[in-house]
């Protein structure tokens, strides 16, 4: 039992109290050392290096202004985020534009933004591309997305590189990928610059992207000297683990970096490969942490043995439990002593039975007004939720020193009604 915590200095009480629950809080100087940590280690003497951060983790325009304000480049997979970091004025040299299904809208306002990269998951996509590009005159710099088939140890929801994944294009059909990239480059409006692959997310070993660079580096050596094809960028997306319980182990920044750049500079040298840029996605590993959701508690009840406790959100603003047993750990915040921790199930509000933020989660007793704070929800919780049982969606609070600010306005029961027609 805590009387009170803190996020940044800032009290969660206060916060709480002054913008009321549930509520996002994202400590902005973690999120912004965590984006040093990354520009810091990941450099190589024999090659240029950048981090895009993956938006799609969690994104709202002061967001996209502090990737900005760190240096590093983005990442978005839709028209939709793509809108809003460039309403942020972020540069759009500076963005990759990702996904599996863009839509001909999406493309064709990508181009006309200027966007720095395209990233094509297929080759009728790299079809479109050029003669999209090659009506509105322009030149669209494309990487292709290839599914190196590493299986790596994750949630089969989150595992992007199985032989079975919907993203990307197979290694062994190289003949026919260098075809289609030589067939767009003739029209002038096609510059292919380089390869992308993504094995996953939350991934715990080294080994893994070490078998991916490997994997990447004998197809790049095939397209290079078998094709003519020169591949001047490689990323290796993301994946990069956060920890949530006691059973995660997420392997340090500066060692994940070393071991991508060593292995990198490895099979440039072995294989003489000709890129002079690499690219990685952090997203989960810097937004992660540094939220947190703050719940209020409402009613409780034993059921067949099993207790709950009721928190004021639950499932549309936090949807990972539900959707792939996400497990997460929390605090209980409260002015009273109730006694010793027991097991509970700390459950929402929705009309769904899954509607579960933490199973047997073990608690002080914790009774109506007092507050629960739920850990590492930086990543997807906000991104991925939702007005399910037209639930408005909570305010996003920055906390940086002793001073917090609003970033995203808590939605209101006119917000969520407001695109309804009414005859």
């Amino acid at each position: 039992m805590k009387k009170d915590l803190t996020i940044s200095g800032v009290s969660v009480r206060e916060l709480a109290r002054e913008y009321s629950t549930p509520l996002y809080v994202y400590d902005e100087g973690m999120m912004a050392s965590r984006m040093d940590e990354f520009t810091s280690n990941f450099r190589s003497d024999k090659f240029n290096t950048h981090v895009a951060y993956a938006s799609k983790a969690f994104l709202c325009k002061a967001m996209a202004r502090l990737v900005n304000k760190k240096g590093l480049c983005i990442d978005v997979v839709s028209g939709g985020e793509l809108y809003t970091v460039l309403s942020a004025g972020f540069p759009a040299e500076k963005i990759y534009f990702h996904g599996n299904n863009k839509a001909p809208y999406e493309l064709e306002y990508a181009l006309k933004s200027g966007v720095g990269t395209i990233v094509a998951d297929n080759m009728d996509e790299i079809r479109d591309i050029a003669a999209m590009a090659e009506g509105l005159d322009t030149v669209a710099n494309v990487m292709l997305r290839m599914n190196p088939g590493i299986s790596a140890h994750t949630h089969e929801y989150i595992m992007t590189s199985a032989p079975d994944s919907k993203f990307g294009m197979a290694l062994c059909d190289i003949a026919e990928i260098a075809e289609a990239i030589k067939e767009a480059e003739k029209t002038g409006h096609f510059k292919f610059k380089g390869i992308h692959s993504h094995i996953g997310s939350q991934i715990f070993a080294k080994d893994a992207y070490i078998a991916q660079i490997q994997t990447m580096s004998n197809f790049i050596h095939d397209l290079e000297s078998e094709y003519s094809l020169p591949v001047k960028e490689i990323s290796l997306g993301g994946g990069f683990a956060a920890y949530y319980t006691q059973k995660d182990e997420p392997i340090p920044v500066d060692e994940v970096c070393r071991t991508i750049i060593a292995e990198c500079e490895k099979q440039k040298d072995a294989f003489a490969l000709s890129f002079d840029t690499l690219s990685i996605e952090p997203g989960r590993s810097i937004a992660g942490e540094a939220g947190y959701t703050v719940y209020t508690v409402g009613y409780g009840k034993v059921s067949a043995g099993k207790k709950y406790v009721f928190v004021d959100g639950g499932m549309g603003d936090n949807i990972r439990p539900a959707l792939y047993g996400a497990e997460y750990r929390c605090d209980v915040i409260s002015e009273d002593d109730n006694g010793e921790a027991s097991v509970c199930t700390v459950a929402g509000k929705c009309c769904e039975s899954g509607d579960v933020i933490i199973n047997a989660a073990e608690i002080p007793n914790a009774k109506k007004g007092d507050l629960i704070l739920v850990y590492t929800t930086g990543a997807y919780g906000y991104s991925m939720s939702s007005n399910y049982n037209r639930l408005p969606r909570p305010a996003v609070v920055f906390v940086n020193g002793a001073e917090s600010r609003v970033v995203v306005k808590r939605e209101t029961w006119e917000d969520v009604a407001s695109h309804d027609v009414t005859e």
